[in-house]
């Protein structure tokens, strides 16, 4: 068993969608935070776009997650739910 990714839920509000994502518990939210970000622009045909203001929010707690903390070091784990807000 693979344990270096975890499967989260990413809610969008701007767009009014929600995907599953597995992400890598060794990088930053930061760094995962542009990458989905990234990929949300090229995927909506530019409906999208990255914001230096935007951040990543647990949907249960409310808490805004740290761009500068690895993904292992928070409370993220499988099935998760965030909010790209």
């Amino acid at each position: 068993m693979n344990n270096n990714k975890i499967l989260i839920e990413l809610d969008i509000p701007l767009i009014e969608h929600s995907y599953d994502l597995f992400i890598p518990i060794n990088k930053k939210i930061g760094t995962i935070k542009t990458l989905v970000e990234n990929g949300l622009t090229e995927l909506t045909d530019k409906a999208y776009i990255a914001k230096e203001s935007t951040n990543f929010y647990s949907k249960e707690t409310g808490q805004i997650y740290d761009i500068n903390q690895t993904v292992r070091d928070t409370d993220l784990k499988n099935g998760s739910r965030i909010i790209l807000i």
